[in-house]
């Protein structure tokens, strides 16, 4: 799938909750921007975590993720600067909780944000990152369908690979019906603890199951990843010197990488 203004679509998804999904969303992509790309963020998930994290009132939120779903506002219109140079959101509103129930019944309700990509007429972005919410419901359903690839964080515990064959499944279910082009972009490995050996034995299992679909970068168990939320702010901007924030500098650099190794690819076969 491609979008002429919205260079590679990125969703974010695991239907499990608690699995770093938001904190991915929000780093990653405040840590590409600091990289010098121009990030969008979309926050997809109704508790709006995602929004809030970046210092946006979702109760003061007049259009957003909502909206463009409802075709009540276009992509562009329902944008937001932030306070992160190059970072830009369109933020979760309080309505978005109403927007499964509500889409049910309308045409094409799988594509609505597909169709919002395709009539984009805004500025540019390097990156599009898409919080997804921790279900395999009709919004994440929505965000598989305009995406290019998916990511998908894991924590490595005891549960990390139950539920994650539904989702593969859930995913080749959206290529064969929905968006062939949809692509993994790869397992980012979350609140990894190495002293634990329960979390080392998983990270293993992983590692040899997918191989290099893994990222090599992981991201730690850190207080200041934790902290920073309730800053309203990336971890970067809390503590840029610590482990979390490094991780995610880390994370941006790897993804890029696999970003333009892929490009590469796809211009050799083309």
């Amino acid at each position: 799938m491609k979008h002429s203004a919205l260079g590679p679509v990125i969703a974010i998804a695991n239907q499990k909750g608690g699995v770093g999904k938001t904190t991915t969303s929000i780093n990653l992509a405040a840590s590409l921007a600091a990289l010098d790309k121009r990030v969008l963020l979309i926050d997809l998930d109704p508790q709006g975590n995602t929004t809030s994290g970046l210092g946006v009132d979702k109760a003061a939120v007049e259009r957003g993720t909502y909206d463009v779903l409802m075709q009540d506002s276009g992509l562009a219109e329902a944008i937001l600067s932030t306070d992160n140079q190059g970072l830009f959101l369109l933020p979760a509103s309080m309505d978005l909780a109403g927007a499964e129930v509500e889409l049910v019944n309308e045409p094409e309700r799988e594509r609505r944000l597909a169709r919002a990509f395709s009539g984009y007429d805004g500025q540019g972005f390097d990156y599009v990152l898409m919080d997804c919410p921790p279900a395999l419901n009709l919004l994440t359903i929505n965000a598989l369908t305009a995406s290019d690839r998916v990511m998908i964080t894991l924590q490595t515990e005891f549960y990390a690979m139950e539920g994650l064959t539904q989702l593969m499944d859930t995913i080749r279910r959206i290529r064969r019906s929905l968006n062939s082009d949809l692509e993994m972009d790869g397992i980012l490995l979350t609140m990894v603890d190495r002293r634990n050996n329960l979390a080392v034995q998983v990270e293993e299992d992983v590692r040899e199951y997918f191989g290099a679909q893994v990222y090599q970068q992981v991201i730690p168990r850190n207080v200041r990843l934790s902290e920073a939320p309730s800053f309203g702010v990336p971890v970067m901007y809390h503590d840029v010197r610590s482990t979390g924030a490094q991780a995610y500098l880390a994370v941006a650099q790897e993804l890029m990488q696999r970003n333009a190794a892929l490009a590469a690819a796809q211009g050799r076969e083309g």
